[in-house]
């Protein structure tokens, strides 16, 4: 009974403070304090989503993050074309002749390993017309150049995929980022599918054909060309984010400037791209005299191939002499654009990348037609196409400098 007694008191008791709660929320008073308590409430909140493990909320912060991640890895493509370059001027390109995403890499390291891989590779044509007489210690040079490039290629996918995981967990992109990191991880995929496909062109054998074996440069070309398109995405991505935009008031000239500059950076692209099947011809070497072309200044072969479309992509003359109107025209648009920037009003930082354009392009004709008259060294040969890389780079630098505000 005593227990009963006390048990009733106490639920009447806490009955009547709740009417009694539910009647003072009419006062003034009782309500500002509500309101203080739930304001206070929300702020705690907010502050525990900032901390470690919790989902972070796109800023300046995050974006400086990713910005420099994804220069990072411009730099790192930037490895793979120069890696790529050297493969190509030393011949090495052909001398693994499979593809496996695992297994290979780890190389042949005994001699019955050694031995097994250079027989491998005594079966295909590169041995068998140009490479008869190579010894094993003359392969183990190119198949490391190979190895060499194919592991940074798997590299350049690790420092891709792993981070946008891990961005992706923590909630560093926003939703259009997003977009844009699944492509890049996608081009990084097709490239080295891509890759693949162009080595199989030069292990396949012709019996019409007395050339030397050699990848198509149709492939040779699209492999550079998205090798270039991932470097200048992930490049323009990460400036974006690192750089502000300046707050230029829009002039007609400004308007002018970008798009002239926008027309600059394409054909300096085309450019480079064409590079792509100077090297793949073997073009460097049948011209080797500046500014004519052996006596003439248009020689006597330069639509000598049937039809005349087949010219520009197959003949030799033709490709090279291409690449120098090409490579001519790049430096007068650079010229134009430098001078007619100093009419427009431009902040310091847009100033000198379009300075630093400039010096560059009359570095890279130089650099060229060194190459060219020295027969194609190879150091000089793989300089020049750094000397590309980095002219595409300034000229996407300058296209960040000067890009529009969004609104």
């Amino acid at each position: 009974m005593l227990l009963l007694s006390i048990r009733t008191a106490f639920v009447g008791s806490c009955r009547g403070a709740g009417r009694g709660i539910r009647l003072n929320t009419r006062n003034p008073q009782v309500r500002q304090w509500l309101m203080r308590r739930g304001q206070s409430t929300i702020t705690a909140e907010a502050g525990a989503s900032s901390i470690p493990g919790a989902v972070a909320v796109p800023n300046a912060a995050t974006n400086r993050i990713v910005g420099r991640w994804l220069l990072g890895c411009s730099g790192l493509v930037v490895g793979a074309i120069v890696l790529g370059g050297v493969t190509r001027l030393t011949e090495s390109g052909l001398s693994m002749v499979d593809w496996h995403l695992v297994r290979e890499m780890k190389p042949p390291q005994t001699q019955a390993e050694w031995d097994a891989e250079f027989s491998k590779y005594q079966q295909f044509p590169e041995f068998k017309i140009l490479n008869h007489d190579m010894t094993l210690p003359e392969f183990k040079f190119i198949f490391y150049m190979e190895w060499g490039h194919r592991m940074w290629g798997r590299l350049v996918g690790l420092a891709y995929i792993l981070p946008t995981i891990y961005f992706w967990r923590k909630g560093y992109f926003s939703r259009s980022m997003k977009g844009r990191v699944l492509g890049l991880c996608g081009f990084v995929f097709f490239q080295g599918l891509l890759g693949w496909y162009m080595v199989k062109s030069g292990l396949e054998e012709k019996p019409e054909s007395y050339d030397i074996p050699r990848v198509s440069q149709y492939r040779l070309s699209a492999h550079l060309g998205s090798a270039l398109l991932l470097y200048c995405a992930s490049l323009w991505t990460g400036l974006t984010l690192l750089l502000p935009a300046h707050k230029l008031a829009e002039t007609k000239r400004l308007i002018q400037l970008r798009r002239f500059a926008k027309g600059t950076g394409g054909l300096v692209f085309l450019t480079a791209l064409s590079g792509a099947f100077v090297a793949g011809l073997d073009a460097g070497l049948v011209y080797n005299s500046f500014p004519k072309m052996g006596e003439n200044w248009i020689p006597d072969d330069l639509l000598a191939f049937s039809p005349t479309l087949k010219n520009f992509f197959e003949n030799p003359t033709t490709v090279q002499f291409d690449h120098r109107i090409l490579g001519i025209s790049s430096l007068a648009a650079i010229t134009g654009l430098y001078l007619y920037s100093r009419r427009v009003a431009l902040p310091r930082r847009a100033k000198i990348a379009i300075s630093l354009l400039t010096a560059m392009a009359y570095g890279q004709v130089a650099l060229g037609i060194s190459t060219l008259l020295l027969y194609v060294p190879t150091p000089l040969a793989a300089t020049h196409q750094s000397g590309s890389v980095a002219l595409l780079s300034l000229a996407i630098w300058v296209l960040a400098e000067i890009r529009k505000v969004a609104k």
